[in-house]
């Protein structure tokens, strides 16, 4: 696997910030994630439903984990990719790991987030910020894309409404 971000890749990426604004729109926090098997088709995606549904662990980078254990053999669970807008929760990072999913792509690091909230005077979230590779050793993590980071920083300043 390759750390050098191609077209399909970033293709996927734009399509995980066009679900974050989604996510945005209907109220919840602006993340959206796509599944792309080891050829770069998409299988799956979703985005942060936590406030239309009511469930705090509605991310859907652990949707998409549970998709993948539950509709794909270890191999191919292997040679996947999520994309994110944003760097894995620990509990997202968590089910990746379980999960077997091979690598995770993600623009915005949690870093980055922690740092433009409390510069918005945003609450803190309630859950600490980690690197997915302190939770999920074995996955391979690229991120952040300095190219698509503006956009997803909008997104979560609309959300903080600064």
């Amino acid at each position: 696997m390759t750390t050098e971000l191609t077209e399909t890749d970033m293709a996927h990426l734009r399509r995980c910030l066009e679900l974050a604004a989604e996510a945005l729109a209907d109220g919840d926090g602006p993340f959206g994630s796509v599944l792309a098997d080891g050829d770069g088709n998409a299988l799956q995606e979703g985005r942060n439903r936590e406030h239309s549904t009511g469930d705090p662990t509605a991310h859907p980078e652990i949707e998409l984990a549970r998709w993948a254990g539950m509709n794909l053999d270890a191999d191919t669970r292997a040679r996947a990719t999520v994309y994110t807008s944003g760097e894995h929760c620990p509990m997202c990072s968590a089910a990746h790991g379980w999960s077997g999913v091979g690598r995770i792509v993600y623009i915005a690091s949690s870093e980055q987030l922690t740092g433009w909230r409390a510069g918005w005077g945003a609450p803190e979230s309630p859950v600490r910020g980690l690197p997915i590779q302190e939770v999920a050793t074995e996955v391979e993590v690229v991120g952040p894309v300095p190219e698509l980071v503006e956009e997803i920083r909008a997104l979560h300043q609309q959300a903080a409404g600064a």
